[in-house]
This record gives C-alpha cells, sequence and structure tokens, in this order.
C-alpha cells in the first residue's frame, strides 16, 4: 500500500515537472537564444546536465554500467528527443514566439495516437478521440490568429517545429519499449550526453560563433543553470521515468499544458500578446487534456464501449 501511494507522489511530481517546467523552458531559450547561438545553446545545455548527472550518480552510488544494445538505445534517443526534437525547437525560436512554438506542439499527443495506431495496431478509445478532438479546435483557434502567423520567418519557424514533433513523438514510443539503463536518472544523463554531443557536432556544421561563459552576461548564465538543473536533470529525468510508468499518449499531455505556461510567461516577461481567443483556446486545450488522461465514460459513450475493445491506453 506504502508502495503504490510513493508511486502515485512519484507520477505527480513527475507530471508537474514536465508540465510546468517544461512549459518555463520556452521562456528560457527564447531569452538565451537572443544572445547564443541555438545549437551550441542546447549543445552546451544538455552535455553539462548529463555530466552532472553522472557525477551525481558516482556520488551517491548509482552504477553507470551500460550494454552495447543499451548504448545504441541511448544514442539513438538522445539524437531523436535532444539533437532533432529539442534543439531545432531552440532554432525555430529565432522565428516564432515562444508561445507560439508550444501551441503547436501542443498537437503532438494526437500525433503519438495515431503513431501507436499505425505502428502497433492499438485502437483510441473514444474518450481519448474527444480529447484529441478538444485539442485541434484549440490549436486551430490559436494558430490561425493573423497576428502570430503573420510575422517574418514565421512559416519556416513551423516547418521546424512540425519535424522536431514528429521526431519527439516517434522517440517517446520507442523510448517506451526500448532496452536502456534501469535507472531513469542514469538513462537521462547517457541520452543528453549524446544529444549534447551531437548538437556540438550539429553547431560546427552551421558554423555557429562560440563563446566562452566567461563572456556570457549573468542574465544569460542564470538562464543556463535554470535550464540545466530543472529544464534537464529533474524535468527529463521526470518524462523519461513517465515513460515507463504510464502510457506514452498521457505524457504526451505535457505538450497541451506547456503551452498556456509558456503563454502566460512569455506575456509575462516578453511581452507578447495574448489575445481572447488565445485565452479561450488555452481554456479548451485544458479539458482535452482531461478527456485524454481520464479513465471515466461519459453516459453519451458507454453505447460504443457495451463491448471490451483493444485500449490505446493502459
Amino acid at each position: 500500500m506504502k508502495k503504490a501511494k510513493s508511486n502515485k507522489l512519484l507520477i505527480a511530481l513527475a507530471f508537474f515537472s514536465i508540465y510546468i517546467i517544461w512549459g518555463a523552458t520556452y521562456l528560457l531559450n527564447k531569452i538565451a537564444v537572443a544572445e547564443l547561438p541555438a545549437f551550441m545553446l542546447a549543445g552546451i545545455r544538455f552535455s553539462t546536465a548529463g555530466l552532472l548527472i553522472f557525477v551525481i550518480a558516482k556520488i551517491i552510488g548509482l552504477p553507470l554500467s551500460i550494454t552495447k544494445k543499451q548504448l545504441l538505445n541511448t544514442i539513438i534517443a538522445g539524437f531523436l528527443f535532444l539533437t532533432l526534437g529539442n534543439g531545432v525547437v531552440v532554432w525555430a525560436l529565432n522565428y516564432v514566439d515562444s508561445g507560439f512554438a508550444a501551441l503547436q506542439i501542443s498537437a503532438q499527443p494526437l500525433v503519438i495516437l495515431l503513431l501507436m495506431f499505425l505502428l502497433q495496431g492499438k485502437k483510441i478509445k473514444p474518450m481519448s478521440l474527444v480529447g484529441v478532438f478538444l485539442g485541434i479546435i484549440g490549436i486551430y483557434l490559436l494558430v490561425s490568429q493573423k497576428q502570430i502567423v503573420s510575422k517574418e520567418g514565421a512559416t519556416f519557424g513551423m516547418l521546424l517545429i512540425f519535424i522536431c514533433m514528429l521526431s519527439w513523438a516517434f522517440c517517446s514510443l520507442f523510448v517506451g519499449k526500448a532496452d536502456l539503463p534501469k535507472n531513469y536518472f542514469v538513462n537521462a544523463g547517457y541520452q543528453m550526453v549524446f544529444g549534447g554531443i551531437m548538437l556540438g557536432i550539429t553547431s560546427f556544421c552551421f558554423g555557429e560563433e562560440w563563446s566562452s561563459p566567461l563572456e556570457w552576461s549573468s542574465k544569460i548564465l542564470w538562464v543556463m543553470f535554470l535550464l540545466v538543473v530543472f529544464g534537464s536533470i529533474v524535468a527529463f529525468t521526470s518524462f523519461n521515468y513517465l515513460l515507463k510508468a504510464v502510457s506514452p499518449e498521457k505524457v504526451a499531455t505535457s505538450s497541451y499544458v506547456n503551452p498556456i505556461i509558456a503563454m502566460f510567461l512569455g506575456w509575462c516577461f516578453l511581452e507578447e500578446q495574448i489575445s481572447r481567443q488565445s485565452i479561450f483556446a488555452a481554456l479548451i486545450l485544458l479539458t482535452g487534456v482531461y478527456f485524454i488522461n481520464t479513465t471515466k465514460t461519459l453516459p453519451l459513450f458507454s453505447k460504443f464501449l457495451s463491448k471490451p475493445r483493444k485500449s490505446a491506453e493502459s
């Protein structure tokens, strides 16, 4: 009984991390990318976080041993999640607002549900379909606003984010089944180190100009600290834990909540505009999160569930 309660608390804290902390990273990355090249920023962030995880793991006695198969899988996950799935999002922030980037990525639960259906043959529960439908409505209301999409380079930024969204969604399914280090903390460390190295290589390939942290402003140093400690070590470890503890489409609901956090923080600190339509759309998105996460069935759908079906949710 105590273990069950402990697991529920851990899951709740992990969801808090990927909902709130990751929502704040859009603001932090937007601030940092104004001073630092995108791939250099992401490469330093994840490499530093990964190495810190190894140091902490060594101090507290966690084994860092890894098999060849696990090593290959962490490299793949590091590339799909961090090099492509995150680094390119940071690059896209040169062209779109932080809130808009988070809003577009909120379509990810839909992509995951479709991938689970196409790649794993799992049917989608009617309640989840309702949540996805509400999510699509909310996303449409958000991205259809002319003042958002009319900005120069916005279309290119949207394309980059769409590619990242596909990469992140596919890797969410991959990690859920792959042979990876059993300790979620160590697992996250390996993914970050390899993802960070590949981001560094990407940075050099794009000809980005590197600078020493000694040359950065105090604001950027604080931003990097928050990105490394909370955005990477805390939140990414929580994310890897949740991919094993709950179904992937439930984890993906973070991309519904992150935009609301990102919009609010962008409005507070970067003076990014929030219209009434955006607020209304955000409320619809939150309702969609409820429908995807809920295990209850509304009377309206009970007749469709009279026969047992193979579900996409656990």
